[in-house]
């Protein structure tokens, strides 16, 4: 389906763009998914072709904001792991079950997360005094169930996960960021490995994304770290917001 060199650029330019909305704001296939759509692959095909290529997006992420990281081991593992697991399920999920009932909770899903993101400090200040030292069994089902739905579609993931971060940790917006992109990330980990044996991954396509997007990751997870936060997190919740009203009416 990727037959010339323009298309292949213009992919690999869609990717930067995933990759600088990714690391910033969790939007990546905001950008990447309708690039695929554009290029000629089915719906399906293009949503594993991108969930491939997104590993790109969370390594040029992870390159970006090892400042930001530093530290941050003992917390972001644990969320990892949970969400590697639930991203397999999720790939499991798309490949066995048809898509529509699951799809229609997306736009709820996106706009309800945008919501917390905008309120998250006020969320975390109300629940500070039940703040864990550790993973608590709630942030750890909301992750894991995070992951199932990356894994499975994974357009504003990182929304999801970012206002749940926000929520429950007190740390400045681009260190929660930072540990969002590898956790989100680790969700499609496991998911691409699934579909890589399906026979459905464009690995061209899938080449040239994950391209862009690993150059697009590092200039995005540079850039939040120059941004001021409350803008930053208002203006991506805002976006998820806007995200969630076009999959609704699409």
């Amino acid at each position: 389906m990727i037959t010339n060199p323009g298309t292949f650029l213009l992919l690999v330019l869609a990717g930067v763009g995933a990759g600088l909305t990714g690391a910033t704001a969790g939007l990546a296939s905001l950008v990447s998914y309708p690039a695929l759509l554009a290029a000629g692959l089915p719906p399906v095909t293009a949503n594993v072709t991108n969930t491939v290529a997104m590993l790109g997006t969370t390594a040029g992420a992870a390159a970006g904001a090892r400042p930001e990281l530093a530290g941050q081991r003992r917390q972001i593992v644990p969320l990892c792991v949970i969400t590697t697991v639930g991203g397999a399920g999720g790939g499991l999920v798309l490949l066995l079950t048809p898509s529509d009932a699951f799809t229609a909770i997306v736009p709820w899903l996106i706009g309800g997360a945008s919501i917390v993101l905008i309120a998250g400090p006020r969320l975390r200040r109300l629940a500070e005094g039940a703040e864990h030292h550790g993973l608590s069994p709630a942030t750890a089902v909301a992750a894991f169930f995070i992951g199932v739905y990356g894994g499975y579609f994974g357009a504003a993931a990182g929304v999801l996960m970012l206002a749940l971060l926000v929520s429950v940790w007190s740390q400045p917006l681009a260190r929660t960021n930072a540990a969002k992109n590898l956790v989100t990330g680790s969700a499609n980990l496991l998911a691409a490995i699934v579909f890589a044996f399906t026979g459905k991954v464009v690995w061209v396509a899938a080449l040239a994304v994950c391209l862009g997007s690993l150059a697009g990751s590092w200039l995005g997870s540079n850039l939040v770290r120059r941004l001021p936060a409350t803008p930053l997190r208002i203006g991506i919740g805002i976006a998820g917001l806007g995200l969630a009203a076009v999959l609704a009416f699409s």
